[in-house]
């Protein structure tokens, strides 16, 4: 079954330009649905369940979001798809913190500039794979410079509202280790996915080992994520050692 991608992008060559930077970025089947509207994009969205990706529909498995829309703005529908089963990625010309923060505090999993070299942006789609944030350079220096301002002033930085998680500041964020009275919902699945996660093995060879597609290992990460209420796979991997989850 080939895997669900949702462009949406206003600009016709720039929406011709994504679409070849995520048919080169995947070695899966991919199937590109086009919008170049809010409004077309969430029929779309209803048609693969409504925001809340009903079981039992196959839903996008990633999104690309422009922020400067036709008819509104991209912020709006990563608001409503705050619970969608997708990886959410903006796709924009703005690389600023009043737009990169709002972006990622409404849900959005990466941030890229479509200024961008091909090669780049592929080289970042591609970091889905490997399950990590796909980030613009430019983005990249961005947050850590930001958060890093935030430590030498001895507070939090800017009020961004935004954590950043551990692989992204460059280093393993502090975890508290407490009990964790939940990981029993973990389902078989998620635990044979969290101890691959524990060993360092990356999203694709998890995929390859447990003969399922990547975008499914990454719905489980995120999963498991949610359940130990942990940002990162260092986080997970070091409260799942100290709880005897694997």
């Amino acid at each position: 079954m080939a895997v669900k991608v949702l462009i949406l992008e206003d600009n016709p060559v720039a929406r011709s330009f994504l679409c070849r930077v995520v048919r080169e970025s995947f070695s899966d089947q991919i199937s590109i649905t086009e919008c170049g509207d809010l409004e077309s994009a969430r029929h779309q969205i209803r048609l693969t369940g409504g925001a809340s990706g009903l079981h039992g529909v196959d839903p996008f498995k990633l999104i690309l979001v422009d922020l400067e829309l036709p008819d509104g703005n991209g912020m709006e529908l990563l608001e409503e798809l705050a619970q969608y089963p997708a990886t959410k990625v903006v796709t924009t010309l703005y690389s600023d913190d009043d737009h990169l923060f709002p972006a990622l505090q409404r849900g959005a999993d990466g941030y890229l500039l479509k200024e961008d070299r091909f090669e780049v942006l592929v080289e970042e789609l591609q970091k889905i794979v490997r399950g990590q944030p796909p980030l613009s350079p430019a983005i990249a220096r961005r947050l850590l410079g930001h958060f890093r301002q935030g430590r030498v002033d001895g507070g939090p930085g800017r009020d961004s509202g935004f954590t950043v998680p551990g692989e992204l500041a460059g280093g393993t964020a502090p975890v508290a280790i407490e009990k964790v009275p939940d990981h029993e919902r973990l389902t078989p699945r998620e635990s044979e996915v969290l101890t691959y996660l524990s060993k360092g093995f990356t999203i694709k060879e998890i995929a390859s080992l447990m003969g399922i597609k990547w975008f499914t290992v990454n719905d489980h990460i995120k999963s498991i994520y949610k359940k130990l209420n942990v940002s990162s796979r260092a986080e997970a991997a070091v409260l799942a050692t100290k709880q005897g989850l694997v």
